[in-house]
């Protein structure tokens, strides 16, 4: 059996094409929110083209240098190296840096 939304509303153009639709504010919240923690299609290409741990990838992609991360991020440059180069870096490491990128933690964590 199918279920069909009925919470929704379709409003058609003048030639009854669809032309926008109405969804309850909850559901474009939480569709908004899934958005947001998306990665680019460039970014991913970078981590596997290069071999590059997803922390570069975001970097680069922002054309950031390492230094101004580290300054975001209140470290020395040595020590982002070091987290940027990591196979896997602390969850701490990873918010830390995610702020400092304005991204989210599970954005650079993929």
């Amino acid at each position: 059996m199918m279920t069909v939304r009925t919470d929704i509303q379709i409003i058609h153009d003048r030639n009854g094409a669809p032309a926008f639709v109405v969804v309850p504010y909850a559901d474009w919240l939480a569709s908004r929110d899934r958005q947001e923690n998306l990665v680019p299609h460039e970014v991913v290409n970078l981590t596997f083209d290069h071999d590059w741990s997803p922390m570069r990838a975001w970097r680069e992609y922002l054309e950031l240098t390492q230094a101004e991360v580290a300054a975001r991020a209140n470290m020395t440059q040595g020590a982002y190296a070091q987290m940027e180069n990591s196979v896997k870096p602390r969850r701490v490491s990873l918010k830390k840096i995610a702020k400092a990128m304005g991204l989210s933690v599970e954005q650079l964590d993929f």
